[in-house]
């Protein structure tokens, strides 16, 4: 059973009613903007150590952190490799996708950043996206050429793999694996609850499509999941979460924040003032939606809780 209303003009539009049975929209009636200086916002992620997020803004190679106690923002590291997707990995480390130096790297205790990806066998990565971490210590990875296309969100260059793939990382050998193809421009990672699935969003191909992930670490051919709708005017997928019911949170561009239901039926939207780039639940109680969205950091204190860390 479908409605069309809406709770808040700036904020919730319900599409569904499991938006409203599922409590999606009874959490802030208001937008926080927490920071406004950036060019091109992404990567958002909590850091329970320590209370605060580190987010990328590309175009000016800098990671930034907000820190909660204090509200204040500050540098995290200048120059990043033109950072974007960020995560941690089973120890806590952060691991970062570095656009403009063409790898993936884990920040150490010390500081140190070592590179976890630089290449496909002999071949340079184009510009890795968006990364996840699995509980036996491989990272997954999306590679599209978004940062050789240009000098703006990384350096201008010719692809020497030809295509834009996901890749994975051996926790053991640290050699890098093709785990699947046939992408337009592969984005936004994240694992099922149970890992036995992984969701990709197309952005040029408008769909996330999900694959079967096999005991050998190799996936299936994949699926659609969901397609962006054609009746909503610049919806386009970026990074996707789950939160703890199995509702997937989608950043849909100049189209806010989407909710799909666990059937791919989409259930209802955030509005945001800015093209949404990213996502990310975090706060003590990881109920609290951090969204970068082109010059900005903002926050929405949510009913729903994230996926458990």
């Amino acid at each position: 059973m479908t409605t069309s209303s809406i709770v808040d003009p700036d904020l919730y539009e319900i599409l569904d009613d499991r938006f409203l049975t599922g409590r999606c929209a009874n959490g802030d009636m208001r937008l926080e903007r927490l920071h406004d200086d950036c060019r091109w916002a992404e990567g958002p992620l909590w850091l329970p150590a320590w209370r605060q997020l580190v987010w990328s803004d590309i175009p000016n190679d800098r990671l930034l952190r907000w820190d909660e106690p204090t509200g204040t923002v500050g540098p995290f590291r200048s120059p990043a490799g033109h950072p974007n997707g960020n995560t941690l990995d089973r120890q806590g480390r952060l691991i970062t996708c570095e656009q403009g130096n063409r790898r993936v790297t884990r920040t150490e205790p010390d500081g140190t950043v070592t590179a976890l990806a630089t290449h496909y066998g002999t071949k340079r990565l184009n510009s890795p996206n968006d990364a996840v971490v699995r509980s036996d210590g491989s990272v997954w990875f999306s590679d599209p050429d978004f940062g050789i296309t240009s000098d703006y969100e990384g350096h201008r260059a010719e692809s020497e793999i030809g295509a834009c793939n996901v890749y994975r990382t051996d926790p053991s050998t640290g050699e890098v694996h093709l785990a699947a193809d046939g992408f337009a421009g592969p984005n936004g990672l994240v694992f099922s609850p149970d890992e036995r699935h992984l969701y990709v969003s197309d952005t040029r191909a408008g769909h996330i499509r999900v694959f079967e992930v096999r005991e050998n670490g190799t996936l299936s051919d994949g699926k659609v999941f969901t397609e962006a709708p054609a009746d909503r005017t610049g919806a386009r997928f970026d990074n996707i979460r789950f939160d703890d019911a199995g509702r997937l949170w989608v950043a849909a561009m100049e189209d806010g924040v989407h909710c799909y239901a666990p059937d791919g039926d989409l259930i209802g939207r955030i509005r945001i003032p800015e093209p949404v780039s990213n996502i990310a639940f975090g706060g003590p109680k990881n109920n609290r939606m951090f969204i970068t969205a082109t010059t900005s950091l903002y926050s929405l204190v949510l009913s729903v809780t994230g996926l458990p860390r």
